[in-house]
């Protein structure tokens, strides 16, 4: 009898592969590793980091791949076919996003424009993004923003240089409190890293609020593939989500009254200027559809989109140049031809350096701040490379993957900056995908290009680095959304002989 039901048993788990096996011919998917197990499908296979595990799978099924992640069908793609056909052909049907815990705790509700649903609402988010507050006429608005928030940092470093031994800094943090100075200067007409606001609680309460975001940002929650893992206790990371959202639009809601206040005066020109009246002046014209849950929405995607990948990038980069000394050398003297060392760099010298150009897109191809590009999920059937790809499945492009395939690049491992001075490569899109492509395409493309190109050649501009010890620089990625450094970049600095003149009058 025990022996039967043991028989019964197996022919059921063979029935369910069987059934399985079959739909997936009839169904035409893409390739699949085998097993997938009941209930968990392919996550058992999967190790961090998680693009490099499905780079790995891509090179031994191709590069069209389907999988389970638990109870959600998954489509990777990792060649620039594929990408073309998904985001021209399939632009439209693969334009939403699928509704995982991030999106409901930290996109509003799905209402945020990184998490909103294709359509009308998504539409006005994209188009306030593009022309009211990321336009080329808008940046160039806050230029002054970002070269006087360099100029401190280059300041800050040159103090920190007392002509003896030369001391570690680190980068990770140096770079990262830029560019969120930056941005919510841009934002919010507020800076909140500097010798003289170190003290300040307001400032100590948004640098909790962004370190939580970004730990949380970065977390897996299985529930989202799992679902049945919510009802049996392991709700933790939600409630650590609510608690966190509760603050931070808190915090939100504090810099828009302070604004509101200011507008409900007479208002000067120049103090209209920063997004958050922007925001508020629409609202003033539609205040039903630009409620301040709309305007919260908006900044802190602002602020977590950009704050952590530009900060990230540069560190990247200057971690390649500390590794590969002769290509920091060949940036500065580029900048010491085409600048000299009497003024410092600005914003609109970018456009004449090209091989500082050309740093920065090989430290993008190397290190995308997306490894994966933000998800997406099919509204209807549809095909990709002759295969099917069924509605509601979430869709993967693995950035990394196609950023180091040696079908595409020459020796993708090594850091040439060279391979951009051919601009026709660079303009690939659909193999060159730092910034996404498709009409989800990254909207701060600009303003990162502005600001990682002016920080990093500034820095490389006026000083002297060195590794902070003999051992090459640790390129180990680490986990998160954005690929940080496992091992965050500690550098030392000293002033460019060169420059001294000049830093001294800074």
């Amino acid at each position: 009898m025990e022996t039967s039901t043991y028989s019964y048993i197996l022919l059921f788990i063979i029935f369910l592969f069987l059934k399985s096996y079959l739909q997936k011919i009839k169904k035409r998917l893409p390739p699949s590793p085998s097993p997938s197990l009941p209930i968990i499908g392919h996550l058992y296979l999967f190790k961090k980091p998680l693009h490099r595990t499905l780079a790995k799978l891509t090179d031994k099924y191709g590069p069209i791949l389907y999988l389970q992640f638990g109870s959600r069908p998954v489509v990777v793609v990792s060649s620039p076919s594929a990408v073309e056909e998904c985001f021209t052909k399939n632009d439209v049907t693969f334009a939403n996003r699928p509704k995982l815990l991030a999106g409901k705790h930290f996109g509003c509700n799905y209402t945020a424009i990184v998490w909103a649903s294709y359509g009308p609402h998504w539409r006005n988010l994209r188009r306030i993004a593009s022309l009211e507050l990321l336009s080329s006429s808008r940046l160039q608005m806050f230029h002054g923003i970002r070269a006087d928030e360099v100029r401190s940092l280059i300041c800050k470093l040159f103090r920190g240089y007392n002509g003896g031994e030369l001391r570690s800094l680190d980068m990770k943090s140096t770079f990262f409190e830029l560019t969120l100075n930056v941005l919510m200067r841009v934002i919010a007409g507020k800076r909140y890293y500097g010798e003289d606001i170190a003290g300040s609680s307001e400032a100590k309460s948004f640098e909790q609020i962004v370190k939580e975001t970004f730990q949380l940002s970065g977390a897996n929650n299985i529930g989202d593939f799992l679902p049945v893992l919510k009802y049996l206790g392991s709700g933790g990371l939600e409630k650590k989500m609510l608690k966190l959202q509760e603050k931070r639009d808190k915090f939100m809601q504090y810099l828009i009254e302070e604004h509101r206040k200011v507008q409900s005066g007479s208002v000067s020109e120049q103090k209209s200027q920063t997004m958050v009246d922007v925001l508020l002046s629409l609202q003033a014209t539609e205040p039903e559809y630009y409620t301040d849950k709309i305007i919260r929405g908006i900044m802190q995607n602002m602020l977590t989109a950009g704050t952590d990948t530009t900060a990230g990038t540069m560190e990247w980069a200057l971690s390649l140049l500390l590794n590969n000394p002769e290509a920091l050398a060949k940036a500065q003297t580029e900048i010491d031809n085409k600048i000299g060392q009497s003024r410092l760099i600005e914003e609109s010298d970018l456009s004449n350096l090209p091989y500082l150009h050309c740093i920065i897109n090989e430290t993008l191809r190397m290190y995308p701040a997306a490894a994966l590009l933000p998800p997406h999920e099919s509204s209807e059937d549809c095909t990709v490379g002759g295969f099917n790809v069924p509605r509601g499945t979430m869709l993967l492009v693995n950035a990394w993957a196609i950023h180091h395939d040696p079908k595409l690049w020459e020796e993708p491992e090594q850091f040439k900056p060279e391979r951009f001075q051919n601009a026709q490569k660079e303009r690939d899109v659909f193999m060159y995908l730092p910034f996404g492509t498709g009409r989800r395409g990254c909207p701060g493309e600009g303003l990162a290009n502005r600001m990682v190109g002016l920080a990093l050649g500034s820095v490389i501009q006026c000083f002297e680095w060195e590794r902070s010890g003999e051992e090459m620089v640790d390129m180990t990625e680490g986990t998160g959304v954005s690929m940080p450094k496992a091992h965050p970049l500690l550098a030392k600095c000293r002033p460019r002989p060169t420059m001294l003149a000049l830093l001294s009058q800074l």
